[in-house]
């Protein structure tokens, strides 16, 4: 089993940052419905107001296969369509060394 780990980056329509934090607070709470994800962070670009990173990392490819499938998660990622400025940017990884978590 190796563990996989993505970076999304995520921006804000405009005049949508306010509820778009909003909504990044209620991923967050909503993934604790799915088994397998390890990490699941939200971050704010310090440099480029409105733009967002998620941090994941999913036990295996089970895991990140029934990311978003349960119903409250679902419901949350449907809600987050509104507020975005394009399509988000994904970056698959694979973990190489981390603190906090046994790769």
């Amino acid at each position: 089993m190796s563990k996989i780990s993505l970076i999304a980056k995520l921006t804000a329509a405009e005049g949508k940052i306010d509820e778009m934090r909003a909504a990044l607070d209620t991923l967050i709470v909503e993934a604790e419905e799915e088994e397998g994800l390890e990490i699941y962070s939200a971050h704010a670009d310090t440099a480029n107001e409105g733009v967002f990173y998620f941090f994941e990392v999913y036990r295996d490819q089970a895991a990140l296969d029934v990311h978003g499938k349960g119903d409250r998660m679902r419901a949350a990622m449907k809600a987050m369509g509104g507020l975005l400025g394009g399509r988000p940017e994904v970056t698959m990884l694979s973990p190489v060394a981390a603190k906090g978590i046994d790769l």
